[in-house]
């Protein structure tokens, strides 16, 4: 049975004392009796104005939500890659301020979106995470408009306890105070126990474990740090391509090797006057532009590509040529390409391909300038590759791989000679081209360079 507390003992004495006294008077009295009570018998129940500060601020705030989708980035691309959520649940946000980033390519260029808040509030709800792909109209934020701000709500005062004021009564101090696992007389009895056991067993120091020779410190071999990045869009799409080249292609390379002192020769003369007069750099890429043109004339198969199901069952032959020249830009691999070279002089070519590189490095490159291509030139040899396999860009059916300039020993009309000798690499597809064919077009792209007088009739 529980004990009567001091303050119901004395209610009970009084209510005895005056058994017909009316209500208002009881009251009186009870009210003075809890006043003539000891004040530690009495604990303060007032709530504390800072604990009420929260709930306060929440009822002064507005609940409309707003949700905020993933916007039309641009023409023809209906998803991105969320790249960066530049705030988290719980944020405040401005009207117009940066929420999130989106990443998009456009045929191999990339382009950032900016997404931002419509109107003033907190975030209350992310839909996705980092590095997800997010398609438009997806739901991506829903924030609680409001003008009270999230850091307000973060910020807020945690009461403190005043000791000097709020002394809780003995009864409360008995059911707040933690219990004691053990009585301060076991604590003694226990602490007499562990000196005799420690007199009768004295302590076994153990042995400190030597050290391995065989482990070596992580200061003595540097640091061991991995990082994964997850692969951007242009990356992916580059992967995905170059793979379904291999799948579908029966690729085969064959390689030759071209002198190229005439053409150097040839550039050594005229590349100042035409500077001069027209502006442009001339280079080696226009040369072989031209001379692949010219050999397509007898090995038209090389400028074909095959068309169909179940791996294709039509060949189609195209009197044009659009040429895609591979360019290394920061962000990858891409092949603009250039049109109607079968109509082009060396000049009017070299000024296509710089005009190409040139909208290529600075991310400007369009659907159009990307789309179609008859036949590929990649230069590896402007980053040292001394020879390759070049992947074939499907549709297309060949590849012309060049490579860096070497001095070798040759041999030349029967005598030793240092010549600057490149590698050639011709990647096709087996399907459409025989080996015959990809030879014969090859060598004909050499004796081009080898006499480019011979372009010119």
């Amino acid at each position: 049975m529980a004990l009567d507390s001091p303050v119901q003992r004395e209610f009970k004495r009084r209510l005895a004392l005056h058994p017909q006294e009316p209500d208002v008077m009881f009251s009186r009295r009870i009210a003075a009796a809890t006043r003539m009570a000891p004040s530690f018998l009495i604990r303060d129940v007032r709530p504390n104005p800072l604990i009420l500060l929260p709930s306060m601020l929440q009822n002064g705030r507005t609940y409309a939500d707003k949700m905020i989708k993933v916007p039309q980035m641009a023409e023809s691309i209906s998803e991105g890659t969320l790249k960066q959520f530049l705030k988290g649940i719980g944020d405040f946000v401005e009207q117009d301020e940066e929420i999130a980033t989106i990443e998009t390519d456009k045929v191999y260029r990339k382009i950032d979106v900016s997404i931002n808040a419509p109107e003033s509030g907190t975030i209350k709800e992310l839909f996705a995470s980092e590095e997800d792909t997010v398609t438009v109209g997806q739901n991506l934020v829903r924030i609680e408009l409001g003008k009270v701000s999230a850091a307000s709500s973060k910020d807020e005062p945690v009461p403190q306890k005043d000791e000097g004021k709020d002394k809780p009564n003995r009864e409360t101090n008995q059911i707040l105070k933690p219990a004691k696992s053990v009585s301060e007389p076991d604590q003694k009895e226990t602490k007499l126990t562990r000196e005799a056991t420690k007199a009768e067993n004295p302590t076994i120091t153990k042995p400190k474990p030597t050290e391995n020779p065989s482990q070596v410190s992580t200061s003595a071999v540097g640091k061991r740090e991995e990082r994964r990045v997850k692969m951007n869009r242009m990356r992916l799409r580059i992967a995905e391509r170059l793979k379904q080249s291999q799948n579908t292609a029966a690729s085969l390379t064959t390689f030759n090797e071209v002198d190229m002192s005439n053409i150097m020769e040839f550039r050594k003369l005229y590349k100042d006057s035409v500077l001069k007069k027209t502006g442009v750099k001339l280079g080696f890429m226009s040369a072989f532009s031209r001379a692949a043109v010219l050999a397509m004339r007898d090995i038209p198969a090389v400028n074909a590509s095959i068309e169909g199901p179940n791996g294709g069952d039509t060949i189609v032959y195209r009197d044009y040529v659009d040429i895609s020249v591979a360019v290394a830009t920061e962000k990858g691999l891409v092949t603009p390409v250039v049109r109607n070279v079968e109509s082009m002089d060396i000049i009017t070519i070299e000024r296509s391909i710089a005009d190409m590189g040139k909208k290529a490095r600075d991310g400007k490159l369009t659907i159009e300038d990307m789309a179609g291509g008859t036949f590929t030139i990649s230069n590896g040899g402007v980053f040292g590759s001394l020879m390759g396999t070049p992947i074939i860009n499907l549709p297309q059916s060949a590849v012309l791989g060049l490579h860096a300039i070497k001095d070798r020993v040759v041999a030349i009309n029967g005598k030793v000679e240092i010549r600057p000798m490149m590698y050639l690499a011709l990647t096709y597809d087996h399907r459409l081209l025989d080996g015959r064919e990809a030879v014969q077009f090859l060598v004909k792209v050499k004796e081009y360079i080898e006499d480019p007088r011979c372009m010119l009739l």
